[in-house]
């Protein structure tokens, strides 16, 4: 039979009943809201990341204490994370995004009078725990808005917008700083998170926690959503090159005296990543996750060798091509896996492990670029981090029986 609302049709045989979801529209007036709003939470902070250390030396404080407190925010957020994905699954989203916006808010505007490197240290962990609450809460209020056989197709358009803002916040910081000063570009940043609350306040369906019946009990406190453990495990090591890149690309094309445009590295990496993700939208629902896995070392591959046979600008697009295509779309894959491993009551949960993981590769991929940095040839900077691949690979194989299920 058919119901009213003719969008689902129950099919009853031998006391069973299976549910068919008709094709349902990705785009409402609420997932435009939350796509719009996670550019702007996440253009808030990635547009004061390349700016922290600098402006921290300008107020007297060393290189190696700079970094230190540019590290804060990330750590901050790490540590924050299971307790983000409880409070996601446990209280309404609009509550936790608005939250987590005004912290945001008040991280922009701190940096902005900010006169003291302890300063700019305690601004950094309000900016990392606004930046846990809204990653976590702004992915799982989609993901809970969207039909479950199209979760691939959604939060890969979400993961394009943290793209974007990824890859165009950074140059716009960077714009404004050159041509004003650092503060004003904080005052940027706090504009944008106060976007995202204005935006937030006309979004209908506020992500009340989902009662689902016959469903276990959640556990009073659990750090991670076992099943997405693996998830989070790869998504950690192809981020790894990316995060190092990111830390250390006009470094790296300085020290070894290549003539490229580093400065557009990253615009030209958003700008394939954007073609991919809409090339690719119709098939994240539909092949395996092993399919993409594969696609996507192979494309770290390709990334990781352009950037170490840098000899052109053409060597530089074939590097962000591929790191795109692994790193890149790999993001979006990953995450909307982890939504579909996990029991749908523990939905913040799963993304919080995913972006644990994402986190660590975060820390990490500074961390061993710096170390590499330092320690080797530059010329085995990108080969040495190729060493990433393989250890998917074992992920892969310890994990097989349950990821080969997805």
């Amino acid at each position: 039979m058919v119901s009213a609302s003719g969008t689902i049709i129950f099919i009853i045989f031998q006391k069973e009943a299976v549910i068919m979801p008709t094709q349902k529209k990705l785009f409402t007036k609420d997932t435009i809201l939350i796509l719009l709003g996670s550019f702007c939470y996440m253009s808030n902070s990635m547009l004061v990341n390349p700016l922290i250390v600098g402006f921290t030396t300008s107020l007297g404080e060393s290189a190696a204490v700079a970094g230190v407190i540019a590290a804060v925010m990330n750590i901050t957020s790490l540590l924050f994370r299971p307790f983000a994905g409880q409070l996601t699954d446990r209280l309404s989203k609009f509550t936790l995004a608005l939250t987590g916006g005004i912290l945001l808010l008040i991280a922009g505007i701190g940096y902005a009078i900010a006169t003291a490197g302890w300063m700019i240290a305690i601004v950094r962990v309000i900016n990392g725990l606004g930046f846990a609450l809204c990653s976590v809460c702004m992915a799982t209020w989609l993901s809970g808005l969207l039909p479950r056989d199209r979760i691939g197709a959604g939060m890969g358009y979400y993961g394009m917008m943290n793209a974007l803002g990824m890859a165009i916040a950074p140059a716009f910081g960077i714009f404004i700083y050159q041509h004003f000063n650092y503060r004003l570009a904080f005052i940027g940043a706090a504009v944008l998170s106060l976007a995202m609350i204005i935006m937030i306040q006309f979004i209908g369906d506020h992500g009340q926690p989902r009662k689902v019946v016959g469903a276990p009990k959640p556990q009073k406190m659990r750090i991670v959503q076992p099943k997405v453990v693996p998830i989070a495990l790869i998504i950690m090591l192809l981020s790894i090159p990316y995060f190092a890149t990111q830390a250390y690309l006009v470094e790296y094309v300085a020290s070894r005296h290549l003539h490229v445009m580093v400065g557009s590295f990253f615009l030209i990496y958003a700008a394939i990543l954007l073609a991919m993700r809409l090339g690719l939208k119709d098939y994240f629902d539909r092949l395996p996750f092993k399919y993409f896995l594969a696609a996507g070392v192979l494309a770290n591959l390709i990334g990781m060798l352009g950037m170490t046979y840098l000899v052109n600008n053409w060597m530089m697009i074939v590097a962000a091509f591929g790191l795109a295509g692994g790193y890149g779309v790999m993001y979006s894959v990953c995450q909307a896996t982890s939504l579909l491993v996990a029991p749908l009551n523990e939905q913040g949960l799963a993304n919080s492990t995913f972006y644990i993981g994402m986190d660590a590769g975060m820390v990490l991929g500074p961390i061993i670029g710096g170390l590499l940095f330092g320690g080797v040839a530059h010329t085995l900077f990108y080969p040495i981090l190729l060493l990433t691949l393989p250890l998917v690979g074992v992920v892969y194989l310890v994990f097989r029986q349950q990821l080969a299920q997805q």
